[in-house]
């Protein structure tokens, strides 16, 4: 709140339903909206901390009436609560608004005809009476009813934590989880909310716990705020942090002294919370590790597994220990009418005769055909070959390659809500060859679910390109198994005559290699120079809208994809996207649409999941999934979503917040998707993101075309810039 607010007079109460939301900074709740007192007169303005109220509601808001000298009269909210209209058109347009679940306009629209000004009382009171109206059976009242007493204690739980600061996205979240008990782990236990609740992070957490009178400096919230740092540091790709770092983050975040947090840590260390252990650092002197459990726990086990896999004596394909390579080349050929590299050829025998190996090479170097020509001599030979991907595009890819069905990976260890798998080390898979592909994009977590269910004597052989960005999820695991001696590896780099002739091959090579790349003269990579960072925002649209689908014949929202180093900014994902959906799926009169903060969902977006969600569709629904958004259900409050694994997914209006439009996506999101066309601004504002691996990474996610649009000065910096820091894994060493 403004400082200017601490000399104003006492606060004045406005009354107002709720028409119409026009603008809201999800960040920081500030919100402008529309407002109507119901007599007839023209709407109101008002500006301020209004995040979570629906259109429909009628609100009671404490402020200060004020006069901007752009917009004229508003009303600038300190705090609200929502009433209960009083009028009939207040209770139709209330019920409606799609606040009760099985409510919508239509059945609103009877029961406000039946019961008139007594239809909340008697919904409060009596709800058996709702069966008085046509089409509402016993079944739907019952949902009814239980849609309001849960709505009515989700309103008691939202008006304690608003007056904690809590918005009422999360409130709806933390009752979700609590239920009952809500308000007395908020009050008790409010670091607990860090951990069990998506979306809340130690800030949120550690605000609460101020409200409630935990001081500044309990071991408690110090505990907490050392588990926050290293899960912070996980979320940026570290398996462990050394401990002088993370005193030092963590002394920072809380604003405590150092020895305090240190005796904390020490503490933790005693309860279990977190493991220490020395591992050798980046250049090889002794660091004093301090890991969160499942991360120690996972690293140990993927290198165990490893080994044990490599030195076992076991084998599930004992017939190429001893084959005539000659023969069996020249039959391969006959297949597949070509004749394989010198590297492509010691890759094949590689895979075929190594438990674990691990294949690696930039685009257009083969490494697909490669696969192949292992598949197809494993298949000859009757081998069980499962072939996997970490997600749904890629896996796709891989079947078109193989001729063989493809899984996720997820998928394939049939994942069980909490994260569970259902294959692992007790119960492997039934399997002779394992192939992984987009190898790039396994964190350790998965690599370590994965690599436990493949079954002794097995073969697994990991694919990938080991200069593109590392996993979303925290560890370097190609990167590890590429320094580790122990590790069986071919690296191709001959890049073929075909994919030679591809300004797109081309030109990823010459990034890659910290050169320019060539413009003139390419059929199927363009630079639109721009340096205006808003200027270069629109132009991006224009090229995918228009440019692209008329030069090129590709569909706006199937074919092409615009891929950008930030998600802030005037050219970063957030942006871009609010202008592609107004140009590719704006609001039409009558169509359903749901607003959730600062976002609109419509039938005919496209979107991705934010979050790995264990409870969703068959196997779980992962971070990074793509769709196109099917159906939206005012009525039901549910909206439908079609993946790109063909599997129809529903999400309640509350869970929305798991979603992001992706018509523009963060290069880092992009991993292992492969698409015909794509858009990559390049912008000056985006300086600290600039680096070689990630334009790499983007150029390589293109089939058919790369369209760069932006600075020279930018571009130029990208391919100068290599990614400073590795990242805090131990790996190799464990491997080793």
């Amino acid at each position: 709140m403004p400082s200017s607010i601490a000399s104003r007079p006492a606060p004045q109460v406005l009354e107002a339903v709720l028409e119409r939301l026009t603008y809201v900074n999800e960040e920081t709740g500030y919100t402008v909206a529309r407002v109507a007192t119901g007599r007839g007169s023209d709407l109101l303005t008002v500006v301020g901390a209004l995040l979570g109220a629906q259109p429909g509601e009628s609100l009671r808001m404490r402020g200060w009436w004020s006069s901007h000298p752009q917009y004229g009269r508003q009303f600038e909210v300190a705090s609200y609560t929502t009433v209960l209209p009083a009028t009939i058109q207040g209770i139709r347009r209330y019920l409606g608004s799609g606040l009760i679940k099985g409510i919508g306009p239509v059945f609103a629209e009877r029961i406000v005809a039946h019961f008139g000004v007594d239809t909340l009382q008697v919904i409060e009171e009596e709800p058996g009476r709702l069966v008085e109206v046509a089409g509402l059976g016993p079944k739907r009242t019952a949902k009814i009813n239980a849609a309001w007493q849960e709505q009515k204690a989700i309103k008691e739980v939202m008006v304690f934590l608003q007056g904690v600061g809590v918005s009422t996205s999360i409130a709806v979240r933390i009752y979700k989880r609590y239920a009952e008990k809500s308000i007395e782990v908020v009050k008790a236990e409010p670091y607990r909310l860090a951990a069990d609740v998506w979306g809340i992070g130690f800030k949120t957490a550690d605000t609460i716990a101020q409200a409630v009178g935990i001081p500044h400096d309990s071991p408690e919230r110090v505990k907490a705020g050392l588990q926050y740092t290293l899960s912070e540091a996980t979320d940026d790709g570290h398996c462990y942090l050394p401990t002088d770092r993370l005193v030092a983050d963590a002394t920072k975040i809380l604003d405590v002294p150092a020895d305090l947090a240190a005796r904390c840590l020490d503490d933790l260390v005693t309860e279990e919370g977190v493991v220490r252990q020395t591992v050798p650092g980046p250049d090889g002197t002794p660091v004093a590790a301090i890991y969160l459990v499942p991360f120690h726990r996972a690293e140990q086990s993927l290198a165990g597994s490893l080994l044990t896999l490599l030195r076992g004596p076991a084998d599930r394909m004992p017939h190429f220990a001893g084959v005539d390579w000659g023969k069996a080349l020249a039959w391969l050929k006959k297949r597949t009418g070509t004749d394989l590299a010198p590297e492509q050829e010691q890759a094949v025998r590689l895979a075929l005769t190594a438990k674990v190996a691990v294949l690696t090479g930039g685009p257009g170097c083969g490494k697909s055909f490669t696969v192949r020509s292992i598949v197809e001599l494993a298949a000859a030979k009757k081998a069980k070959i499962l072939l996997v991907a970490p997600t749904g595009r890629a896996a796709k890819r891989l079947a078109e390659l193989t001729g063989q069905p493809a899984a996720t990976v997820h998928r394939l260890l049939k994942l069980q809500p909490g994260g569970e798998a259902s294959y692992d080390r007790d119960n492997p898979l039934d399997v002779d060859l394992l192939v992984v592909d987009e190898a790039s994009m396994l964190d350790l977590i998965l690599a370590n679910k994965l690599v436990k269910a493949v079954p002794p004597g097995a073969h697994l052989l990991l694919v990938g390109d080991v200069d593109q960005l590392p996993s979303v999820g925290a560890g370097e695991v190609l990167r590890d198994l590429l320094a580790a001696d122990t590790v069986p590896r071919v690296r191709l780099t001959q890049i073929f005559r075909q994919a030679a002739d591809s300004g797109v091959v081309t030109n990823a090579h010459r990034i890659n290699a910290g050169k320019p790349p060539i413009l003139p003269g390419m059929r199927d990579f363009f630079l639109f120079p721009c340096e205006d960072t808003d200027e270069a925002a629109a132009l991006t649209v224009d090229v995918a809208c228009t440019r692209i689908p008329a030069k090129f014949g590709l569909d706006p929202r199937r074919d092409i994809q615009i891929l950008t180093p930030m998600h802030r900014g005037p050219a970063g994902a957030g942006a871009l996207n609010t202008l592609l959906q107004q140009r590719l799926t704006p609001a039409r009169e009558g169509q359903p649409e749901r607003r959730v903060g600062g976002r609109v969902f419509r039938i005919g977006d496209k979107v991705t999941q934010i979050r790995n969600n264990y409870d969703k569709g068959q196997a779980g629904v992962f971070n990074g999934t793509l769709g196109v958004v099917t159906a939206l259900d005012t009525d039901e409050q549910t909206l439908t979503v079609r993946t790109d694994e063909d599997e129809s997914i529903d999400y309640d209006f509350d869970e929305l917040d798991e979603l992001a439009h992706a018509y523009a996506m963060t290069i880092h999101r992009s991993q292992g998707s492969e698409y015909p066309a794509v858009v990559i601004p390049l912008t000056t504002s985006a300086w600290m993101m600039l680096q070689r691996n990630l334009l790499y990474t983007a150029v390589t996610r293109a089939k058919q075309l790369v369209v760069l649009v932006g600075s020279r000065r930018a571009l130029a910096a990208a391919i100068r810039t290599v990614s400073a820091g590795r990242r805090h894994t131990a790996l190799t060493h464990r491997l080793t």
